[in-house]
């Protein structure tokens, strides 16, 4: 179904909340929230493209992976917020800017899925792309999904160098010892 009137109004609506959201990231082009927003733009562009294919042919291979990859999505996202909060030990009193509380982490995450990969909430947003992506796959979802995937990739790569400039060479350690995104893999 093309991007109609409904589709459209929502999209200016949540596009408007989440430049609200990530206002400072947004005034800081080189954060890695600039790009992260990016991603969260395919994405939702995306989802507003696929949302009548959600429940079409629910057995079929293209369903299948797509509620994988949304299961692991909400998994990680959850998990990864957590350990962020109880181990990271986020604090008002770091002075970067355009972060959101959660990120102002004191404390090096290095358990549970940070062990393994160093960005899991940004693995959860692209698992959640492709997920979407393979409700109703298309040339143009297959776009925005790529789109999404090199924001992520872009603001991690930027978010690596905030770190270590944080963390110092503890991080540049923890790097050398963990993939970005999937574990083992990448």
């Amino acid at each position: 179904m093309p991007f109609d009137s409904v589709r459209l109004v929502v999209f200016l609506w949540v596009t408007a909340w989440l430049a609200y959201v990530s206002r400072a990231s947004l005034l800081v082009p080189r954060s890695h929230g600039f790009y992260r927003f990016l991603a969260w733009e395919a994405i939702l562009a995306l989802a507003l493209l696929n949302v009548d294919g959600w429940f079409r042919e629910p057995f079929s291979w293209h369903q299948l992976i797509s509620w994988f990859l949304l299961m692991a999505s909400l998994l990680l996202v959850i998990y990864g917020a957590l350990l962020l909060r109880h181990v990271g030990r986020p604090s008002s009193q770091r002075d970067d800017l355009p972060l959101f509380l959660f990120e102002k982490t004191t404390n090096l995450v290095t358990v549970g899925a940070y062990r393994y990969i160093r960005h899991p909430m940004y693995s959860s947003l692209l698992f959640l792309a492709w997920g979407i992506f393979f409700k109703a796959p298309s040339w143009i979802g297959g776009l925005l999904a790529l789109a999404s995937t090199l924001s992520l990739v872009i603001a991690a790569r930027i978010e690596e160098v905030e770190n270590v400039r944080f963390f110092g060479d503890v991080y540049r350690e923890y790097m050398k010892r963990t993939k970005m995104f999937i574990p083992f893999l990448f």
